[in-house]
């Protein structure tokens, strides 16, 4: 492991996501004591998608901004919202300048799937219909996300694919989550890994299952056709359970004709860019930006 990162691991904090609701409390108690980032250069609001229901997003605009994300928290799809996301959008309006539509989706258990998909694919809907307000080209819209976020962007691809929807330009998948079964070597090894383990992982599947049948929209990895979605860029963490679904999705995605960037960032664990002292999380932070702002590029 890094030992910029291992350093830290100590301090980090344990959610075992066993009570949702105070483990939810939690992480938004540690995201309010994280400093508040430096907002100059930006125009920020607070908007809401029609939906049903409707759906909250927080607004971040650059300056001479020329496309946009649909971004979507992480948190195991039961923690995080606006306001915990609200650094990590920041930085990324920042280093990419795009326009970052962050979106305050559902959470589980008590809002299983679809409930948050559903609120992301509103999300997107909402974003290309309003592309001329945002002073974005509609045809430049991107998803993305961290972890189950990341999950979320893959599945909001798939359907747009599938039901003929809104034209997405780009994903950009941080660590998703993308398989349930739990079936790969990285899922079965990693029991005592920082932050996420195999165990944490299960339990936040069982939340935003609810009990049903995975479907690919809520575990894209299920998908048997991943031909006709947009370029993707996705980074995995070295000592994650999701490391390998991910790596396999991306060469799925690859056999199916989807130009693909994939980046496995040695060293590394799952949500350990939060430490942003460490030079890696720096350079993490700065190729999604990068990324980003060249998957926008006409």
């Amino acid at each position: 492991m890094d030992p910029e990162l291992e350093a830290f691991i100590p301090l980090f904090p344990q959610v075992e996501l066993a009570d949702p609701v105070a483990d939810r409390e939690k992480f938004t108690e540690l995201a309010a004591a994280v400093p508040a980032p430096d907002t100059t250069g930006l125009e920020i609001e607070d908007r809401t998608a029609s939906g049903d229901p409707p759906v909250p997003l927080r607004i971040y605009r650059p300056h001479q901004a020329q496309g946009a994300v649909v971004w979507l928290h992480g948190g195991g799809w039961v923690m995080g919202g606006l306001d915990s996301e609200h650094p990590w959008a920041t930085r990324l309006a920042e280093t990419s300048g795009a326009v970052v539509i962050s979106v305050g989706y559902r959470l589980a258990p008590e809002h299983p799937f679809p409930a948050a998909l559903d609120d992301a694919y509103t999300a997107v809907c909402w974003a290309v219909e309003n592309a001329a307000e945002l002073g974005v080209d509609p045809d430049r819209i991107a998803v993305g996300g961290h972890s189950a976020g990341g999950g979320l962007a893959a599945g909001v691809v798939l359907r747009a694919r599938d039901e003929r929807g809104p034209s997405i330009r780009f994903q950009l998948l941080n660590q998703p989550g993308l398989d349930d079964r739990q079936e790969t070597w990285s899922a079965r090894t990693f029991t005592g890994t920082p932050w996420m383990d195999r165990a944490k992982v299960a339990a936040a599947w069982r939340h935003y299952l609810g009990g049903a049948p995975a479907t690919p929209y809520a575990a894209p990895a299920r998908a048997d056709d991943l031909s006709g979605l947009p370029p993707a860029y996705v980074a995995t963490a070295e000592f994650c359970p999701n490391r390998d679904e991910d790596i396999l999705y991306a060469l799925r995605m690859l056999q199916a004709g989807v130009p693909v960037e994939l980046h496995q960032w040695a060293g590394t664990f799952h949500g350990s860019q939060a430490i942003l002292s460490a030079e890696v999380s720096q350079r993490q932070i700065a190729e999604l930006g990068a990324v980003l702002r060249r998957g926008l590029t006409p």
